[in-house]
């Protein structure tokens, strides 16, 4: 069984810092509407949550040159 590492700090009203083992990252916007991570790694994540069980999820990698 593999051990894990997750934190969630809430640092201003529609913003988290979250922080894992291996990045951290930092979400804004609420539960409702859009969401938009950018994380350490260089992957940023706009997500939303839809009616019912559903929701999107569109990721994007920094390309390095």
């Amino acid at each position: 069984m593999a051990i894990t590492f997750r934190k969630s700090f809430r640092i201003l009203p529609g913003v988290r810092l979250n922080i894992n083992r291996h990045s951290w990252s930092i979400t804004t916007g609420g539960r409702h509407g859009p969401r938009q991570t950018h994380s350490s790694t260089g992957r940023k994540t706009t997500s939303m949550d839809l009616p019912g069980p559903f929701g999107w999820r569109r990721t994007t990698r920094r390309r390095d040159h």
